[in-house]
């Protein structure tokens, strides 16, 4: 397709592909190629009215909003039940620990099993302790 199109787009290159063509083979893809164009520029001109007619639609309902005293907010309280559009994320409850374990100062600590395990009890299992041993009853 590319080489298509550097084809049409350079006069030259287009004279060289169509020198074999003759008049009248000429003409009918001047015709295909008019009528490609002619309906380009009428779905542009569609797509333009529509957005104009859009524009004209929003700027009615502005005008009619800040006539009535409205404002967007108002409106969008009402459809939630009047609860004002906050983005709230809910936070997962946190993970209720798995293992225990006692920490180089003697104190008694907790592991959810989530994340880089503590090094006491890294040391515990690389001594050979079992990981079952630190469980939580």
């Amino acid at each position: 397709m590319s080489e298509f199109l550097n084809i049409i787009r350079h006069e030259r290159r287009l004279k060289s592909a169509l020198k074999s063509l003759s008049i009248e083979e000429l003409e009918a893809i001047k015709e295909k190629f008019d009528s490609v164009v002619a309906k380009r520029r009428e779905e542009e001109a569609a797509k333009l009215r529509e957005q104009q007619e859009k524009s004209k639609k929003i700027k009615e309902f502005k005008a009619a909003m800040a006539d009535a005293g409205i404002e967007l907010s108002d409106i969008l309280e009402q459809e939630l039940g009047g609860d004002p559009i906050v983005k709230t994320t809910k936070k997962r409850a946190p993970k209720p620990p798995k293992y225990e374990y006692i920490d180089d100062e003697g104190n008694r600590q907790t592991w959810t099993g989530q994340g880089r395990m503590p090094k006491p009890m890294k040391t515990a299992l690389d001594n050979g302790k079992p990981l079952a041993s630190f469980l939580i009853k």
